[in-house]
């Protein structure tokens, strides 16, 4: 799948951010997310690597740890977690809410258009309302070779997570 996407986030202490990009997802765990204004973060279905232009530094995490980090990001990379993590009760339409199994993990409201998602919004633990929508949800014919290989300029600086 891919889209463009709008990115939300609403919170006491920032207000309210938005950021726009495109998102290009497929099975095994790979994905890419190409922020406008040149953030990105690219899975090989092993590893996560995040490029910000602006310190031309590149950060790279095994895909197992950021998934343990961030659950919304294993339901993305392999929606059949979904059952595992979340019971699913239809809101209405084609909104459905999505409640965790387990504690830690947020509630979530799905929205889907024309059987793709389009929508899901969440508290996240800092209190901050997060909202990210698709907004041009397809599935591709065929993905270029590369697509989720992360491309980094020579001289990119490599940071360590947390230090």
């Amino acid at each position: 799948m891919e889209s463009r996407f709008r990115q939300e986030s609403d919170s006491l202490v920032f207000g309210k951010l938005s950021r726009e990009g495109h998102l290009t997802l497929a099975r095994g765990g790979h994905l890419k997310v190409a922020y406008d204004g040149g953030l990105t973060v690219t899975c090989d279905g092993r590893h996560l690597v995040q490029y910000d232009p602006d310190t031309r530094t590149a950060q790279r995490v095994e895909l197992a740890q950021a998934v343990r980090d961030f659950p919304l990001l294993g339901i993305l990379l392999d929606p059949a977690r979904l059952d595992r993590l979340y019971r699913i009760d239809v809101f209405g339409g084609e909104t459905v809410k999505l409640t965790p199994r387990e504690a830690g993990l947020p509630d979530l409201k799905a929205t889907g258009r024309k059987g793709l998602l389009h929508a899901l919004e969440w508290t996240d633990p800092t209190g901050a309302r997060q909202k990210l929508e698709l907004l041009d949800p397809k599935t591709p014919a065929r993905l270029p070779p590369g697509t989720f290989s992360p491309k980094l300029p020579a001289g990119t600086r490599w940071s360590t997570p947390n230090g």
